[in-house]
């Protein structure tokens, strides 16, 4: 018989369903998919081999699941995948509250129907989606929203007195019976509510203002906190902790290929966006290099960390710029062009917290400071290291560029510039398009322009160029020549200042 044919307790007697705890059911359910090599946990990239590991061995251990980890690190994404471990659907007493199970009921009314309907009894079947509870966990959070509370109003609908059970309104806990509840960011909880879950996880009944109640719940939990929560917000009570069998250390990706997995699945992109603007395998591993510079710099919180969301906010904000100057210069396509990183400083800025030195001297330039980095670190995988030709007897392919920008030369590069305007400016500094040719030759014509853009920028965060500021772009210039210029103007309002008001 189909279960979802069995309607009565009968039925479901009559089927051999044997009745299992959720534990069990998750534990079984894993042995299974493991027996099959398909225990995967789809979306979930780079824990093979640490954090799923740990997971599979706490739920065969049968226990309660703590996931820590920085902010980003897919915590509670693995809390909601576990339900694909559940039945797809499991029976319960038809208007049950508590959505009980018809051979081991716990509730008043759970009792009261099947000693009054005994074998008809009404049997109804609830899908796995709906088995899972989720519960941010913020200050004002309170027992009766966690476990339940006496209803005055129901007990006076039903003309009951306060030592009534049936007086009694379930939180959310209750509710969850059968299923995974899931509490995010722990030690948000004010600790008098975390004492309050000591009983169901050890007893696992729940007490509510002085009834004689025993409701032996059936819960996996799942726990999530940030390690920075313990000292800046609160922390989670020992003996809370204590009862929770199972911590799962998460991490960050632990290289840039995994965290550029994790990026290009989660940017959320229109059809036209993927259609129509070309981003080439530079500029996506450029955006993760800047997340691994933040999460190594000295101006950013290493205890707060740096989230995946950064580098996934930052790449919808590269697509999004270059999809900007196409629509303005009325272009058919475009590809990402380095210039195009400024589109993504706001998405950096509103993502990193930082320490005194990185206040002093502010997000945008701390912004700015970790693209450059990123910038320097890839621009050796590229092209030859400048420090180390400096230090050989090797013939420098950078001379004619340095030299062109020694004569005087600038060049401008907007954001806004067309396909032609980009074009004419890279191919007008002399042994730019060379250097790409000799150790880049077989690319298309969109990539040799991105690295030529990209060279320069590398050979500027290497001191042979000098890059300044422009309001929507970057200007390239001699480095000496702009030095000089520098300490020209100080001494200029030097003097002025001096003079009070006169040179």
């Amino acid at each position: 018989m189909d279960k979802l044919q069995i309607k009565t307790l009968k039925d479901l007697k009559a089927s051999g369903y044997v009745s299992r705890s959720v534990k069990q059911e998750l534990r079984e359910n894993l042995i299974k998919q493991l027996k099959n090599k398909n225990a995967v946990m789809e979306g979930i990239i780079g824990y093979e081999d640490t954090v799923i590991p740990d997971l599979h061995t706490a739920i065969l251990s049968q226990h309660n699941i703590l996931l820590l980890g920085l902010r980003g690190q897919a915590k509670t994404r693995i809390a909601r995948l576990m339900i694909n471990l559940l039945d797809e659907y499991v029976p319960y007493i038809e208007g049950s509250e508590l959505f009980e199970d018809p051979l081991n009921p716990i509730s008043w009314f759970g009792h009261d129907i099947i000693n009054t309907k005994g074998d008809h009894t009404p049997v109804s079947w609830l899908h796995r989606s709906d088995r899972y509870t989720e519960k941010l966990a913020t200050p004002d959070v309170t027992v009766a929203d966690l476990i339940g509370d006496v209803d005055p109003i129901k007990a006076a609908t039903l003309k009951l007195t306060y030592s009534d059970e049936r007086v009694i309104h379930f939180g959310l806990i209750p509710r969850a019976h059968r299923g995974i509840f899931v509490i995010n960011e722990l030690p948000d909880l004010q600790a008098r509510i975390q004492v309050a879950l000591f009983n169901i996880l050890q007893e696992k009944d729940i007490q509510i203002r002085g009834f004689k109640l025993r409701l032996p719940l059936d819960l996996q939990f799942v726990f999530t906190a940030n390690p920075e929560d313990y000292t800046n917000r609160g922390a989670i009570v020992t003996p809370l902790k204590d009862r929770i069998e199972s911590q799962i250390l998460t991490h960050y990706p632990k290289s840039v290929d995994i965290s550029r997995k994790i990026t290009q699945q989660e940017a959320r992109l229109t059809d036209s966006q993927r259609a129509k603007i070309e981003a080439d395998g530079l500029v996506k591993t450029l955006v993760e290099q800047i997340a691994f510079e933040a999460r190594d710099s000295e101006y950013i919180d290493k205890k707060s960390g740096v989230s995946a969301r950064l580098t996934i906010s930052a790449y919808e904000n590269l697509i999004s710029n270059a999809e900007r100057r196409m629509l303005l210069n009325e272009e058919e396509q475009t590809f990402v062009r380095i210039s195009d990183f400024l589109g993504v400083i706001p998405a950096i800025t509103g993502k990193i917290e930082l320490v005194y030195e990185g206040e002093l001297e502010g997000p945008t330039k701390v912004a700015n400071i970790l693209l450059g980095k990123a910038i320097r670190t890839l621009m050796i995988t590229y092209f030859p290291d400048p420090e180390k030709l400096k230090k050989s007897k090797a013939v420098n392919p950078y001379s004619d560029i340095t030299n062109w920008f020694s004569s005087g030369n600038t060049i401008n590069l907007v954001d806004d510039l067309s396909l032609a305007q980009y074009k004419a400016a890279l191919i007008s500094v002399p042994g730019l398009k060379t250097v790409i040719k000799q150790f880049h030759p077989s690319l298309n014509e969109n990539q040799q322009l991105l690295l030529m853009e990209f060279l320069l920028h590398g050979l500027a965060e290497f001191s042979l160029v000098n890059k300044s500021f422009l309001d929507k772009g970057y200007a390239f210039a001699d480095m000496f020549n702009s030095l000089f210029s520098t300490e020209f103007d100080e001494d200029e309002d030097e003097d002025y200042n001096e003079d009070n008001g006169r040179y």
